[in-house]
């Protein structure tokens, strides 16, 4: 039997050298006949089907051109956690601009966005929160994901550009502790979020939380299900370990309190 064309020419991957860039490199690879990697980190050695193309995010130029010729953008480049802002300035707010204005010129019509669940992290975890909960950002960081969100929508109303923004929970090989309970992600649910906000046919500008099955999850799951998300993992296999390992947790301690964790606590950087 003949197998299934990929379902895009070319894919661009940003952030490719990071943590979750690694493992969506060698998940993505079935998905598209070509995939262009970038990173200003190095990416070592490009596989028969990869184009590297190193990219700096607040380099205009550099970015129009590493958006020629691509289909659609999963984006993962950029500072992945907190810090004093003129480090997050070049990467998370330029460089997202940037982006989105190389997909108008050159005619992206789809990006998968990480953003974080850190946009709305400052929210205590008593209340439940739907993709529509406002932004109230847990750092710096949660304010550029929120940033970029709220650009997103802009392309999509201004420019027809479809985002699929993902608030990623924690992704880790397996959760570290209560919170991740609920929060946790696998490596294989986090492809598979990312190919359902490539494939889906109608995304307009979607916001999903990106997480796997919980047993008492603290964010809506029906966005996901609606761009045909379906998670595998569970973090209930570690659920008697991290309770047992931590049998007296402080309700006051802001891992507990709010959505965004230890976020809250982080920082200022004067």
């Amino acid at each position: 039997m003949k197998a299934p064309a990929a379902p895009f020419q070319r894919l661009l991957l940003t952030g490719a050298a990071g943590t979750l860039g690694r493992g969506l490199r060698a998940g993505l690879a079935g998905h598209c006949l070509a995939l262009r990697l970038s990173d200003i980190a190095p990416l070592g050695e490009a596989a028969a089907h990869e184009e590297l193309q190193p990219c700096a995010l607040e380099d205009r130029a550099a970015v129009n051109a590493l958006l020629r010729g691509v289909d659609a953008v999963v984006h993962f480049g950029g500072i992945a956690t907190e810090a004093a802002f003129d480090a997050l300035l070049p990467a998370n707010i330029t460089g997202v601009y940037n982006l989105y204005e190389a997909a108008r010129r050159q005619g992206v019509r789809r990006i998968v966005l990480a953003s974080s669940n850190h946009a709305v992290g400052a929210y205590p975890q008593t209340q439940r929160l739907d993709a529509a909960a406002p932004f109230r950002p847990d750092t710096l960081y949660g304010a550029t994901k929120a940033w970029a969100e709220t650009l997103a929508q802009l392309y999509w109303d201004r420019h027809g550009i479809e985002t699929v923004s993902l608030r990623i929970g924690s992704a880790t090989p397996e959760p570290q502790n209560r919170r991740m309970l609920a929060t946790w992600i696998s490596p294989g649910d986090l492809l598979r979020l990312v190919v359902a906000a490539l494939t889906a046919p109608q995304v307009g500008h979607s916001v999903v939380y990106g997480m796997s099955a919980s047993a008492h999850p603290v964010w809506d799951p029906s966005p996901g299900a609606a761009i045909g998300y379906c998670p595998r993992d569970s973090s209930e296999p570690w659920r008697a370990a991290l309770e047992a390992a931590d049998r007296s947790p402080d309700p006051a301690a802001p891992l507990l309190r709010f959505h965004g964790g230890d976020y809250m606590a982080l920082g200022p950087f004067d």
